[in-house]
């Protein structure tokens, strides 16, 4: 099967662009050249839209199984298509929880034959993702599993983590953590500030996720292993991972688009499609996200899409359940909002959302050249509509971002050689 894709943009490393065609043949990217002349199965006229490589997202809840009223896997990924991505990794907080060859056997299977979009699936650290005993770790490396991680809660003792990291460390897998002391979480819905008081909402300190990253940051370096701190959210979480990087300990971290482009001072009055967790914090928090991304503290920008029903986010933000969608959204407000305010390149933003992710985990995705993977993404930089959480692929609508107007929308994306989303190219 041979595919051709004339008249793409092609982002340069100073932001210039130029024109080329691009010919992909088996699901491999054959010739990238400013003409090819080339009989080929489907020819698709780009309209001079930006070619990038297909995104990277390690951070994703596709809830199923158990959770199928939030998202499916069909839902999920579909939705990724849309925003873009090529690669996503789900987290194992389902229903059964992927912990063990059973479990990880049955999730695979349904996977290979629903997904749209690649998809690594993360691993279980303890058994049920409650903290008390490790699950067989040496049997489930054995699958094509993304990492292991227990994500959307902390481990709470420090002889847990070590014994998983020394354990990941012998098979090869990297730990992946959602950092949470639950001891100094005192119930906390939103961040532990001036909103929260003022809307008379339980505070969540900054300290419950930062001190774990502190002490998990040494366990890594005792360990050698691979560790990757979630969704991080404070200024103290990020001058720990600077310093342990300065120390040389192998630790990579992510953001998200969320919490580069929004503060508690978004929360005015009781909407729980603000409520996440981690929760959006202060001002000076956000400055020190985005500074630690600018200087490689933080590695790259991962999602957390998580998708719950409308039905459970009405019910207010004392108890509804954490998380918002992110995968239709993500590069469209970042490159609107993020790239301009802080004078920042595309090329960075590029980066941060596909190379950078695969490098931190040794994929071979997130590049468009020559020889590779054909995942590519199409980007519409010009056409600017609003946000509409009505559009959304996804089964999730719990977006603070509906009405938003932005620019950026992926109208074309490719996995392995083969369209898997695809829009009006002519805006």
């Amino acid at each position: 099967m041979k595919l051709l894709l004339q008249n793409v943009k092609q982002l340069l490393a100073n932001d210039e662009m130029e024109r080329c065609d691009v010919l992909v043949e088996d699901g491999i990217v054959q010739q990238i050249a400013p003409q090819i002349d080339s009989t080929a199965d489907e020819t698709i006229d780009c309209n001079g839209h930006l070619i990038l490589p297909g995104l990277v997202d390690v951070h994703i809840h596709l809830r199923e199984p158990g959770g199928e009223y939030k998202e499916t896997i069909v839902t999920g990924t579909k939705a990724a298509a849309k925003g873009g991505f090529t690669t996503v990794c789900a987290m194992p907080n389902t229903n059964p929880v992927p912990d063990n060859v059973k479990t990880m056997e049955q999730l695979q299977e349904k996977l290979n034959k629903d997904a749209v979009v690649r998809v690594l699936p993360y691993a279980a650290i303890t058994k049920g993702l409650q903290g008390n005993d490790l699950t067989p770790m040496e049997d489930l490396a054995e699958f094509n599993i993304f990492a292991f991680t227990d994500d959307g809660v902390g481990i709470q003792t420090a002889d847990m983590m070590y014994r998983a990291m020394k354990e990941a460390v012998r098979v090869e897998k990297p730990i992946v953590a959602h950092c949470e002391d639950n001891s100094i979480v005192y119930g906390g819905v939103a961040h532990d500030g001036e909103i929260s008081k003022r809307l008379k909402l339980p505070g969540l300190p900054s300290l419950s996720e930062s001190v774990q990253i502190a002490r998990d940051v040494l366990l890594a370096e005792a360990t050698g292993c691979h560790y990757h701190v979630c969704h991080v959210s404070t200024k103290e979480s990020v001058r720990v991972i600077r310093d342990a990087k300065k120390a040389g300990i192998p630790v990579t971290a992510e953001v998200t688009p969320h919490h580069l482009l929004l503060n508690e001072e978004y929360i005015q009055e009781d909407d729980a499609n603000l409520k996440m967790n981690p929760p959006l914090r202060s001002k000076e928090d956000q400055q020190a996200l985005v500074e630690g991304l600018m200087d490689g503290t933080i590695d790259f920008i991962a999602t957390d899409h998580a998708p719950h029903a409308e039905s459970e986010k009405e019910v207010g933000f004392r108890d509804a359940p954490f998380g918002i969608v992110g995968l239709e959204t993500a590069f469209p407000l970042l490159y609107t909002y993020f790239i301009q305010q802080h004078n920042l390149s595309l090329k960075q933003l590029v980066d941060w959302l596909t190379i950078k992710p695969a490098e931190a985990f040794d994929l071979p995705y997130g590049r468009l050249q020559e020889g590779c993977a054909a995942d590519i993404t199409l980007i519409d930089l010009q056409t600017e509509k609003e946000i509409n959480k009505e559009t959304f692929a996804s089964k999730g609508k719990n977006t603070p971002f509906h009405n938003w107007t932005a620019k950026g929308y992926p109208v074309l994306t490719i996995v392995n050689g083969k369209v898997v989303f695809k829009e009006d190219m002519n805006g």
